[in-house]
């Protein structure tokens, strides 16, 4: 059922729209001002937007921007007075539907809707059709479901289209690199070039040669003149990978780049303009940075213009069977070989896994596991994950929000499962042994073994 939102400050008005409309199958939800709407369409998913020109606390036109903002691809239609007609040809240049002059008719409404949803449609199907191609012509797929990876892509999208300077922030292994080229692809830039440069990779002498080029005879073993990747990547983005490891005599020339817009190669005898976007990244805390002086205050406020925390894998568990999924799909390809099946009980343990490597150590284990499994189902012990690596993560959901006494009992039931899994990975599985080493009884190991479900 699609979703419509009424922005009318009359209530004789709204009420009538809000019944005829429902009576045609809409949800509908009203607001009896600008300002109200405006925090309708941010706060509740719509599907169309219909609001009268005329409001108190914020008019139609704010109503409209905060609209496409927030969702460009919502249809709006505006209602406005039949002297108010230059008005509401204002609006459809602002990206509005298609208006109304009242009084209303409602058939015409219903026709006006109609086309709106449709087209709306038509547009949305437009963008996967382009997101699906993208994907054949080197867009990054980025796999996620969990509302902390859509609030990311959301970021994203949103800040895609300016210029802003963005920080990636986030561990190791968490993919800072394919949201940072998602980022430049989703731009007005996405014909120019993209370059990376990993600031923790090359010596720090010869960083800053990398970064803005040197002159001929500039220093010992300058033969030639060289240009630097930031000019090479004039128009497009720049991509700073571990810009938390460049130290403070280069992170003023950095500084100088993005207040300034320009570079001087070494040994030059000038400023050279450039028009780039920097991307930064790091998996430091480049607060603690600061006060520890070895990261520049001043760059900090630069570069974090628009910051975007990349969460570990460990806290977006639901979306380890899709990248589970898309790694064996990529790499049985890339092998030439049929893809492979996990068990459930194996998918749990990926899971109930740790992953401090995050995403990398994910597609690494799947890659090997894929080596090590000769027939279609991959099992438990095609994994080779150790059960240590993953006690953090156990632990972890232990219950916080009941009373002491349930608490104490979940985290027992964990720890004697563990314990049991343990044994029984040490003896091979032989019960007898295993009820030996836990000094039970082998009826009670039996017991245990079917409460927790123990497999294998």
């Amino acid at each position: 059922m699609e979703k419509i939102l009424i922005v009318e400050d009359r209530d004789s008005m709204a009420e009538m729209l809000k019944e005829t409309l429902e009576s045609e199958g809409y949800e509908v939800i009203t607001a009896r001002d600008g300002a109200e709407g405006i925090k309708r369409i941010k706060d509740t998913k719509v599907d169309a937007v219909i609001t009268d020109l005329k409001l108190p606390n914020k008019d139609g036109i704010e109503v409209l921007k905060a609209s496409k903002e927030e969702n460009p691809i919502i249809p709006i239609i505006v209602m406005t007075a039949f002297g108010s007609i230059e008005t509401a040809v204002a609006a459809m240049k602002l990206g509005a539907y298609d208006f109304l002059t009242k009084p209303l008719d409602t058939d015409h409404l219903f026709i006006l809707l109609t086309r709106a949803l449709e087209n709306q449609r038509l547009v949305r199907e437009n963008i996967l059709l382009k997101d699906r191609l993208s994907g054949e012509i080197g867009m990054p797929e980025i796999i996620g479901k969990s509302q902390k990876m859509l609030d990311v892509a959301n970021a994203i999208q949103k800040v895609a289209a300016a210029k802003t300077t963005v920080l990636l922030l986030g561990e190791s292994g968490t993919g800072k690199e394919l949201f940072a080229r998602a980022i430049h692809f989703l731009s007005p830039r996405r014909e120019q070039p993209f370059v990376t440069i990993n600031c923790a990779a090359i010596p720090r002498e010869l960083l800053e040669s990398e970064l803005f080029g040197h002159e001929r005879g500039s220093f010992t073993g300058a033969v030639e003149r060289k240009l630097g990747k930031v000019e090479l990547a004039n128009n497009g983005t720049v991509f700073l990978d571990e810009v938390g490891e460049m130290d403070t005599e280069l992170q003023s020339k950095l500084l100088r780049t993005l207040q300034e817009g320009e570079i001087e190669r070494i040994g030059g005898t000038g400023p050279i303009k450039i028009d780039v976007r920097i991307i930064a990244a790091s998996n430091r805390n480049l607060e603690d940075a600061v006060a520890q002086k070895t990261f520049r205050e001043d760059l900090y406020y630069r570069i974090n213009v628009f910051p975007i925390v990349i969460p570990p894998l460990r806290e977006r568990k639901e979306d380890i069977p899709a990248l589970a999924g898309y790694f064996i799909s990529r790499h049985s390809k890339e092998m030439n070989i049929k893809e492979k099946h996990f068990t459930t009980e194996a998918l749990n343990i990926l899971k109930g896994y740790n992953w401090k490597g995050n995403v990398r150590e994910l597609e690494n284990i799947i890659e090997r596991t894929i080596i090590l499994c000769d027939s279609d189902t991959i099992m438990p012990e095609h994994l080779r994950l150790s059960l240590t690596a993953s006690t953090d993560s156990t632990l972890s959901s232990i219950p916080m929000d009941r009373s002491l006494d349930e608490t104490a009992k979940a985290a027992l039931r964990i720890a004697e499962s563990q314990r049991i899994k343990k044994a029984l990975e040490e003896t091979k599985g032989n019960k007898s042994k295993a009820a030996q080493i836990l000094n039970v009884s082998y009826k009670t190991l039996l017991t245990k073994i079917k409460e927790y479900q123990i497999e294998g």
